[in-house]
């Protein structure tokens, strides 16, 4: 039996929109000892699974990597099983500005949108 080879590298698997990249760019500048952008996700309890995005100074040795453009997005392997066929973009509705997350948990449910890096409590809000 042969043992399954890590992708650590995506190319296609999950989608960043431009507006996305950019506005994830703009983020990461304001920060210091950023290196990229974490997706994960959380799940249990009433509303089921969601996504949330941190900082983070350098990937672990279980992640895979999306780059686009400047901007480098680690996911581990565990969320990478549900966040396959995601597109992230940035929508700006009036005064409202947010990343969400299309096409998310088509077979399991979920909540797919996020406000932003950076906020209280080290995630999205």
């Amino acid at each position: 039996m042969s043992a399954v080879q890590f992708k650590n590298e995506l190319t296609d698997e999950i989608k960043v929109s431009d507006a996305a990249a950019e506005q994830l760019l703009a983020i990461m500048n304001n920060e210091e000892g950023v290196n990229g952008i974490r997706i994960f996700v959380s799940g249990g309890g009433c509303s089921g699974m969601t996504y949330g995005m941190t900082f983070v100074d350098r990937p672990s040795e279980f992640d895979a990597v999306l780059k686009k453009d400047d901007v480098s997005i680690y996911i581990d392997a565990v969320a990478l099983g549900f966040l396959e066929g995601v597109e992230i973009d940035y929508q700006t509705e009036g005064l409202n500005q947010s990343f969400v997350f299309k096409n998310v948990f088509a077979n399991s449910g979920g909540a797919g949108s996020c406000g932003g890096c950076g906020s209280a409590g080290g995630g999205c809000a």
